[in-house]
């Protein structure tokens, strides 16, 4: 396509304007985000593939990789599932550096993780199913958790249903509950979260068998 002299991308606003918006798009490329991750693993010794669930920060999915094998060192560890963590209720879940305080304590709830157990008659196994909400504290976020179908339905005269693990995502220390943030990126990041009632979509979540690279 020919651009007449006053069309072409090489002068005045419109020109500025292309540049601007893609180093606009690149950088927002480049923000880190919170991601969910279910990791499989059979580590020697044991007959049945084991499961975890590991949380980070990065980039990318890809570039957790090496994260993700230093957290499960035994055995060859795969991803079976997988979430970018942006939406949890009706708040916005984006990533800031530790020491950009522009945001910080907008909103003074937390993140939890909440892993639920339980059991259906006359199935030889536990039922797992994984909670995240914003909360003010573990007590209220233990009592959203046993408002789920989950909770309410799997169990059964015998074998009731139960909270397995609770976990704040980036707490603070006056928490007693144990944090899923690699060390390392506790100190480079925290979790800003924004109220955003009805703008945002749903996480996707990436199902299936992903292996790492040896």
């Amino acid at each position: 396509m020919k651009l007449s002299q006053g069309n072409k991308l090489c002068k005045g606003h419109l020109c500025r304007s292309i540049s601007y918006k893609i180093f606009y798009l690149s950088s927002m490329m480049q923000q880190p985000k919170l991601f969910l991750v279910l990791c499989g693993c059979t580590p020697p010794g044991r007959h049945v593939e084991q499961h975890d669930i590991f949380l980070g920060i990065a980039d990318t999915i890809e570039n957790l990789f090496p994260h993700i094998k230093n957290f499960w060192p035994e055995g060859r560890v795969h991803i079976d599932a997988w979430r970018e963590v942006n939406k949890v209720e009706d708040y916005h879940i984006t990533i800031a550096a530790k020491n950009d305080t522009e945001g910080a304590g907008a909103v003074t709830d937390k993140l939890f993780l909440l892993n639920l157990g339980g059991y259906l008659e006359n199935k030889f196994e536990e039922q797992h199913y994984l909670v995240l909400t914003v909360k003010p504290n573990k007590g209220a976020a233990t009592k959203e958790a046993k408002t789920t179908l989950f909770y309410q339905y799997n169990q059964f005269t015998g074998a009731t249903s139960h909270i397995d693990d609770r976990y704040g995502i980036d707490v603070d220390d006056i928490y007693e509950i144990e944090e899923l943030l690699p060390a390392d990126q506790k100190e480079k990041y925290r979790i800003e979260i924004t109220p955003v009632a009805g703008l945002l979509e749903e996480d996707a979540l990436h199902l299936g068998y992903v292996k790492l690279p040896v």
